[in-house]
């Protein structure tokens, strides 16, 4: 009672000071955090990088493993959802909205500003384009999540402890994970949280104003996006008293449905063999450069570029890790081991390549075969590329309509979730968490996205995600040797 008590104070506490410090003084908030990305970023960049590729390394190995048949539950326990239920639920919460943001905007954001030794508007620097949005949005961020996840999942499940990022590490510290130890890593985890979480609200709430101001005409404007948060965060709390298995995953199948309309009807509409050629080749560059893009920074040569996507990237899904990781535990009891690598690894994976392949090739082949300038508009504002793009196509006033609904059924999907996972973090890792608590934290999380987005906008977002995933990145490492342990333990203590 004490520890989730402290949880709940000291975590709420330290978000509503920081938040409060960028309503009194925002241009210190940007400077200091600017500062702060700077130092993380210069000192560690090789740590998120390193740590990232041993992510994946191990979840493979381990779903190869004959530790790959236990079961995330009792021997007898069958998995609460369904396949299309569980993907649908993994793919909104793990990715959904950032997606949308940069399906178009990153491929041609990197085919116009590739690093120095690609030339910018070049068909090397289209190939480069589409390699590193599979690289940046693939397997690596899945693997975050799977460390995570799978280390909740099992001492929860498995042992019978509360769904809590501590109680992964009773193989290292034993009963001190209800001290002082344990509370440290649960209020890292909520910490991380907020800001990553915010991260993702504010792209989503960026572009589902330029969605509005392009469909509609209105004023594309700080105001505008103020109202669009407040009217979403109303949604989200609604959702959030349905519980998980109503509004949760009924929000989440409606999310994949109607995605799977957009991408079908933009690879049917657009070039499709163009789409599919780029499909099939950037997957053999993935694939085929996959160990030298994990280990690089470009330290010779593109070493800027580097730290502006790649590491900004492994810090975002690093600091997203304790809620996609606690929210994906909590859908996944039942299932093996091997299947719930498999399937978080694989399926989420192949979609995203497929979405980025039919969006991003789509805006590829308008700007090198067709002369449209999609580049200007990711110049001008990078949350209306979508949108224009969609302006070349038939019915192109229904399908940014469909956008914008699409945007914001995953932005009430992702805050429901977040505000779920916040509360039972903050609740000694109860599973039904009291509704003033999830009230509470999506209030806060809502106005945490706000506040940065107005003492900085996107760049400011970015920097404290990275902040905040930097302990993250140890805690993770030791959660991969405390499964480890925990897993040898139980073959042994089962004479396997």
């Amino acid at each position: 009672m004490v520890k989730k008590n402290s949880v709940f104070i000291v975590s709420l506490g330290i978000v509503l000071l920081l938040v409060g410090f960028g309503i009194y003084d925002p241009d210190l908030l940007t400077k200091v955090s600017s500062a702060l990305h700077q130092w993380i970023i210069t000192a560690f960049g090789w740590f998120y990088l390193l740590s990232t590729f041993i992510f994946l390394v191990f979840s493979i190995a381990l779903a190869l493993s004959r530790y790959g048949a236990i079961k995330l539950g009792q021997d007898f326990e069958k998995p609460q959802y369904s396949y299309f239920g569980w993907f649908s639920m993994l793919f909104a919460a793990g990715m959904g909205i950032g997606l949308i943001f940069w399906g178009v905007a990153e491929p041609v954001s990197h085919y116009m500003s590739p690093p120095r030794y690609i030339e910018g508007f070049s068909g090397e620097a289209a190939k480069f384009a589409m390699t590193r949005c599979f690289f940046h949005w693939g397997l690596h961020p899945w693997a975050i999540y799977i460390v995570m996840s799978l280390s909740i999942a099992y001492f929860s499940f498995r042992r019978g402890m509360p769904p809590l990022i501590s109680s992964c590490f009773y193989p290292l510290l034993g009963e001190k994970i209800y001290g002082v130890f344990g509370l440290t890593i649960d209020i890292l985890a909520v910490f991380a949280t907020v800001f990553g979480i915010a991260t993702s609200l504010g792209l989503g709430a960026l572009q589902i104003t330029s969605g509005l101001a392009f469909v509609f005409g209105t004023p594309d404007s700080f105001f505008v996006t103020t109202l669009v948060v407040c009217c979403v965060t109303v949604m989200f709390m609604i959702s959030s008293m349905t519980g998980l298995d109503k509004g949760i995953q009924l929000l989440s199948k409606i999310n994949i449905m109607i995605a799977l309309v957009l991408l079908v009807f933009m690879l049917v509409a657009g070039p499709t063999a163009y789409i599919l050629n780029i499909f099939t080749s950037t997957l053999g560059d993935y694939f085929s450069s996959l160990l030298s893009m994990s280990l690089t920074s470009n330290p010779f040569q593109g070493y800027e570029w580097t730290k502006n996507w790649t590491l900004f990237y492994w810090a975002w899904w690093i600091a997203w890790a304790p809620f996609v990781g606690l929210f994906v535990a909590s859908i996944s009891r039942g299932r093996t081991i091997r299947e719930f690598i498999s399937g978080a690894l694989i399926v989420p994976t192949l979609l995203t390549f497929l979405w980025f392949s039919v969006f991003g090739g789509a805006a590829l082949n308008l700007e090198i075969n067709q002369g449209v300038k999609i580049s200007d508009a990711v110049s001008d504002n990078v949350s209306t590329a979508l949108f224009v793009l969609f302006s070349h196509y038939p019915m192109s006033s229904l399908l940014s309509f469909v956008a914008v609904i699409l945007l914001i059924v995953f932005f009430v999907t992702s805050a429901d979730s977040a505000t779920y996972v916040l509360a039972m973090m903050t609740s000694g890792g109860n599973r039904n968490p009291s509704a003033w608590k999830k009230i509470l934290w999506g209030l806060t999380v809502s106005a945490t996205a706000l506040i940065l987005l107005m003492s900085g906008g996107l760049e400011s977002l970015q920097r404290m995600s990275i902040a905040a995933a930097l302990p993250l990145v140890v805690i993770m490492l030791l959660l991969v040797w405390c499964l480890l342990r925990g897993l040898m333990y139980e073959l042994k203590e089962n004479g396997r």
